[in-house]
Formats: C-alpha cells, sequence, structure tokens
C-alpha cells in the first residue's frame, strides 16, 4: 500500500510539471485573427491589446480585452464564419455562372450574326447576277421580280450588310 502512494505522488508530480509548462506559455492574437499558442513571446509587431495570456499573468479572454481604437477593431475582426464563407462562395458561383451564361449568349448571337451575313451576301450575289429570281405569291402562282423590285432588293441587302463588316 505504501507502494502505491509513492506512485500517486510520483504521478501527480509528473502531471503538476505538465502543467507547469502550461502556464510558461503565451497567447496572443495575430493579424488573421486566430489565436496563436507558443513558449516564445510573440513578435514586436503584436500589439499589447492583442497579447492574451504571459507568464505569470492570468489568461485575459478576448471579450475582457481593454478597448481598442476603430482601426484596431477593425484589424482585429473575428474571421468569417462558415455561413458568411459559404454565402461568399455561393454569391461567387452564382456570379461565374452569370458570366457564363452572358458569355455564352453573346457567342450565339455572333454565330446568328455571321449566319445572317452570309444569308445577305448570298442573297446580294444571287441578286447582282442578273438571273431571273421569283417568288411565290399568297395564291401559290410564281411571280418573277422587276428590275424595280431588284434594285430595291439590292439596296436593302447592300443596308443589311453595312452592319456585317
Amino acid at each position: 500500500m505504501h507502494f502505491s502512494r509513492v506512485k500517486q505522488l510520483a504521478a501527480s508530480l509528473a502531471l503538476f510539471a505538465f502543467a507547469s509548462a502550461a502556464w510558461g506559455q503565451y497567447v496572443w492574437i495575430d493579424e488573421k485573427g486566430s489565436k496563436q499558442f507558443s513558449d516564445m513571446p510573440p513578435p514586436a509587431s503584436v500589439p499589447k491589446n492583442k497579447i492574451l495570456k504571459q507568464p505569470g499573468k492570468a489568461y485575459a479572454p478576448a471579450a475582457s480585452a481593454p478597448a481598442a481604437s476603430a482601426a484596431d477593431d477593425n484589424a482585429a475582426k473575428a474571421p468569417p464564419s462558415l455561413a458568411d464563407r459559404n454565402a461568399d462562395f455561393q454569391k461567387r458561383r452564382a456570379e461565374q455562372a452569370e458570366k457564363e451564361q452572358k458569355a455564352a449568349q453573346e457567342a450565339q448571337a455572333a454565330r446568328d450574326k455571321a449566319k445572317n451575313c452570309e444569308t445577305a451576301r448570298s442573297y446580294q450575289r444571287a441578286l447582282e447576277s442578273g438571273q431571273r429570281l421569283a417568288s411565290i405569291d399568297k395564291n401559290g402562282e410564281r411571280v418573277f421580280m422587276s428590275d424595280e423590285q431588284r434594285n430595291r432588293e439590292i439596296q436593302e441587302a447592300s443596308r443589311t450588310l453595312a452592319g456585317c463588316k
């Protein structure tokens, strides 16, 4: 029984030694807003109000830290929460999808314009070739284009092709 008391005393002393090492730690908040733990002092760039714990001093949670100036408050903002980061991600994803959709619409419009321009060029070549062109009227009968109609159609095709260049 005496031997077990010695074991308990040795274990208690060992735990006390490990606990005293924890008392010799520094705790501070870095520029990103996260807590840093070290047995070495924080860098000189860390302001005094951001040091939460030093060896020989009591632990001071961030909420009970002295009030800082407005500039320090902005610098010490808490990191964004998971919900905030998720909302930012969803916003970026929606913006990216919108950009891709807009780019696809612009590409489709460019393809349509190129096709329309090619059709107008083909029609203009047919009009300028001098061959007889016919169309179907409302009664289903074939009607040939007059020279006057041909000139109007050539002018209209030229106006259409002016936007294709």
